[in-house]
């Protein structure tokens, strides 16, 4: 590999602003914020407004939405009186 080319990857903290949940990755995201993690030692910071722990899809929380019922909406709206 080429010096000087490749961004510095390191351990970065990200840490979702509305569950409060974080953990430790791997990134090259810059940063202007560090945190102590659980190990004593201090990392970047990255805070995000979600993650898997508060997003709906992950949560159980998503609404399900079936095309069949607004087929048939669909389909009666418009169906054609002729027979």
């Amino acid at each position: 590999m080429k010096p000087g080319i490749h961004p510095n990857y390191r351990e970065v903290v990200f840490q979702d602003l509305t569950s409060g949940f974080a953990f430790l990755t791997r990134s090259t995201v810059n940063t202007r914020e560090n945190i102590t993690w659980e190990d004593g030692k201090e990392y970047p910071l990255v805070k995000v407004e979600v993650s898997s722990q508060s997003h709906p899809f992950y949560t159980g929380k998503q609404a399900v939405s079936t095309t069949a019922g607004r087929v048939e909406k669909f389909k009666n709206r418009y169906a054609r009186g002729g027979k």
